[in-house]
């Protein structure tokens, strides 16, 4: 195809322009049509026309008044996105001077911002599912009740990248069976019901497996702060006791041999104790020493050299604990002499604890649960038994549904409670509603309603109560509790001044921890880690422990940012981070005492900082046994950029780990014989300079200084030929680019926010957003009160297959 037409472009411009009428457009267009003309006949049309269709895609396939029709608006953000990052015109083509190009970039942003101004749209409304961990959230927050119900569901699908977004979240016979279950469970529980028959619950430590098939190894540290400070291996987990009574608590020690799945008597240990009911953290550990025995391997053993014990054991006290204090103790052997065999490779260790029970049970106890459902007690007139139970109900469903009941949201399940309550008593009736109540479409679904007779594809602001509800399932991934439901039905929650005091509130509650867990967890592939088996031969010192702190590490880093206000772009490059002993240890970092992580202050030589300098994100853009440039650049690419490249091709070949000569390739050496085939080098170009400049940092993030036996080489250059060098080069890099960063990251959030992609008429806004935070250093707050003012959180369309949407129960 020849070039556009200059009359053709120059007609095009005119008729965007004259069409969209904006200031904004106007105002932030400083060069004339002719000069946007002549940008697009300069720069794009010799390669992207009906001929050479350079990238898949035509100027063809657009005109220049889409933007005034509200047509073709997601290709149009496309050559904005590409022309901002520099990635257009491509290397090989002359590059526009600055005035030129920033001329047509504020030309065609303000055409696209002033036409959402012009045209509000807050997007697609989808009916949303509570996924699995926001289902377990409020049920917790409703009944008061400290149980972690997510496992007992199945896993959600996820879609672009989150697993709350409202189009995956389907709804099957199977997944109502689970709510169902999981829903009487519970509430039996919250009431004071649950099974007074003894039965077992069983918790296996987390463990690395045998060392090469020589026993299982032990942890030298307190395992928990769960634990007594005195104390080393061991562990403890959450535990519910349904009534008040007797517990027993049990567990298995390992044999120090090289058969650890036996679970042997000899081996068990067992102490009877009484439990009040509700959440308890049951734990055994064993008391630490000043210095490990010396005979004890604890690193590394050999199938040629197995030590065999040269001295009768010693007793080693192995103490039980409830809730953080010891409540008995007992004496064990310091290792396990079988007839069959018989070694001393590691410490003793706890492999498994149970708690069986109640046994002699005396109550359903003083709950928080049954504080927060029995909030009238039927006695004296008028507190009859049917009066106090649509109190209860009542209120629980005001909190559950989040909306403003109806009559019959009561009635229906006052008739639950009433066929239960007929039968077998008020506690069971209330248990019977609440599971009705936890299994109905009002609490599972994120409920919208439309004004009546709306039609399909008008605009209308959701109401407070709505808004609420958006708001603690973004913030907390739970209900709203009721200080934000009493401000949203006074209709003050929106107020500016009363919003951002519920903001900093909702931010530093406890269960903000929601965005540390689920938004951090999957965005920066946190939820990863525990998946992760790097190679036992090659990286012999990764443990649980390591792994742990190094999740951790991520995770208060990311809520440290959250609580205080710090800028978003400590992500990129930061003097601070969070370590225990063990985790800088792994760094090389001295001074750091202790299991407990806390913030340190960085050298400014540490090469560490930042989201890039974690070992969870070097580590989970590994492979099991060496590193990987293109996973790593890859990551920054998509997460901190959102400029992602394509899928590689179907018949890419493999990197080659070794010459035709047979020597051993290094990293960059590799790259280089790879992105010699033009299909990979495009791509290859914007990732592999990311990458190579993470090449000190082994699989697991260790700072290291050989690859294939010869010096790392960190230096690199981007695309554009900014020269850089290691982790601070990478991060200076970032840094010039912090507006796309901000950009990304609003994105990422905004789309963890509304539960939905974003789409091109979305961009607008966040543009927006990142604006008016560009002055204070794109401060968390401000982002985050940025997407709880925009329109798509604010505004709701009404679907175009429905009129109106009647009220879900």
């Amino acid at each position: 195809m020849m070039p556009i037409p200059p009359s053709l472009l120059r007609l095009g411009v005119t008729l965007l322009l004259s069409a969209c009428g904006s200031s904004v457009a106007l105002a932030n267009a400083p060069h004339s049509s002719d000069d946007a003309e002549a940008f697009l006949e300069k720069h794009c049309a010799r390669c992207h026309n009906d001929e050479r269709m350079a990238g898949n895609w035509t100027l063809s396939d657009v005109a220049l008044d889409d933007v005034s029709k509200g047509v073709n608006l997601a290709d149009w953000e496309s050559v904005l996105r590409v022309t901002q990052r520099g990635e257009m015109p491509p290397a090989s083509r002359p590059k526009p001077g600055h005035e030129e190009l920033h001329g047509f970039i504020d030309w065609l942003q303000g055409s696209l911002d002033g036409y959402a101004a012009a045209n509000p749209n807050p997007g697609r409304a989808t009916l949303r599912r509570l996924n699995r961990n926001e289902y377990s959230n409020a049920v917790r927050d409703l009944l008061h009740i400290n149980q972690d119900l997510s496992e007992a569901l199945p896993a959600d699908d996820s879609g672009y990248g989150f697993d709350n977004i409202a189009d995956v979240l389907s709804v099957s016979p199977v997944l109502m069976d689970r709510y169902l279950a999981v829903a009487g469970k519970v509430s039996r529980l919250a009431v004071g019901l649950g099974s007074d028959q003894p039965y077992t619950t069983t918790y296996q430590l987390p463990k690395d497996g045998s060392i090469l098939n020589q026993g299982v190894p032990s942890y030298d540290e307190r395992m928990s702060h769960y634990l007594p400070l005195d104390s080393r291996g061991g562990g403890v987990f959450a535990y519910y006791a349904p009534h008040d009574g007797e517990y027993e608590i049990s567990g298995y020690l390992n044999a120090n041999t090289n058969n650890e799945v036996d679970r042997l008597e000899d081996n068990r240990v067992s102490l009877r104790v009484p439990l009040t009911a509700g959440a308890h953290h049951i734990g055994l550990t064993f008391r630490k020493d000043l210095a490990l025995d010396e005979r004890v391997q604890i690193l590394r053993n050999t199938t040629e050299e197995v030590p065999l014990p040269s001295a009768p054991p010693t007793n080693l006290t192995l103490d039980f604990v409830v809730d953080g204090a010891r409540v008995g103790s007992t004496q064990v052997p310091s290792y396990y002499m079988s007839p069959r065999y018989a070694q001393h490779n590691f410490p003793r260790d706890v492999l498994e604890i149970n708690v069986a029970g109640p046994y002699a049970v005396t109550g359903p106890g003083a709950t928080p649960s049954r504080a927060k459902i029995f909030s009238c007690t039927p006695g004296i007139w008028p507190f009859t038994e049917n009066y106090c139970a649509q109190k209860i109900l009542g209120k629980l469903a005001r909190q559950a549904y989040r909306r403003p009941l109806e009559a019959n949201d009561i009635e229906r399940l006052m008739k639950v409670y009433r066929q239960a309550q007929s039968n077998s008593g008020f506690e069971q009736g209330i248990a019977a509603a609440i599971q009705a109540m936890l299994v109905s479409p009002s609490f599972l679904f994120l409920h919208e309603s439309d004004p009546q007779d709306a039609a399909p594809g008008t605009v209308h602001r959701i109401s407070d109560m709505e808004y609420a509800a958006r708001l603690a399932l973004f913030l907390w991934s739970s209900l709203p509790d009721e200080e934000l439901l009493s401000l949203a039905e006074k209709g003050k929650l929106r107020e500016p001044k009363v919003l951002q005091q519920q903001v900093t509130r909702m931010l530093t509650d406890d269960r903000a921890l929601a965005l540390e867990q689920n938004f951090a967890g999957q965005w920066l592939y946190l939820r990863n880690l525990e998946f992760h088996r790097p190679d036992v031969k090659e990286f012999p010192d990764f443990d649980v422990p390591l792994r742990a702190a190094m999740k951790r590490e991520s995770e208060l880093f990311f809520s440290s940012i959250v609580r205080n206000n710090a800028s978003i772009l400590d992500f990129l490059k930061s003097d601070y981070t969070f370590l225990n002993e063990r985790l800088a240890a792994h760094y090389g970092i001295a001074g750091v005492k202790g299991p407990e992580l806390r913030r340190v202050q960085l050298a400014p030589d540490s090469m560490r900082g930042g989201l890039l300098g974690q070992a969870s994100i070097l580590t989970v853009t590994s492979y099991a046994n060496h590193t990987s440039v293109v996973r790593r650049g890859q990551w920054v690419l998509a997460n901190l950029l959102a400029a992602p490249p394509p899928p590689a091709p179907p018949d890419v070949p493999a990197l080659k780990a070794e010459s035709t000569s047979g020597k051993a390739l290094n990293a960059r050496e590799q790259l280089a014989q790879h992105s010699k085939d033009p299909a990979c080098h495009s791509c290859h170009v914007r990732m592999d300079p990311i990458g190579l400049s993470l090449e000190k940092y082994d699989a697991i993030g260790r700072l290291r200084e050989l690859d294939a036996g010869r010096p790392i080489d960190v230096t690199t250059a981007m695309p554009d030929g900014r020269a850089f060098e290691g982790l601070y080069g990478l991060q200076d890099v970032l840094m010039d680019s912090r507006e796309q960063f901000a950009g990304a990251f609003t994105e990422r959030l905004m789309i963890y926010a509304l539960g939905r992609g974003l789409e091109a008429n979305d961009q607008p806004k966040v543009r927006q957003i990142i604006r008016a935070a560009r002055a204070n250093n794109y401060p968390m707050h401000e982002i985050i009160l940025g997407i709880l003012t925009s329109e798509p959180f604010n505004y709701r369309m009404v679907p175009a297959h429905e009129k109106t949407t009647a009220a879900v129960h």
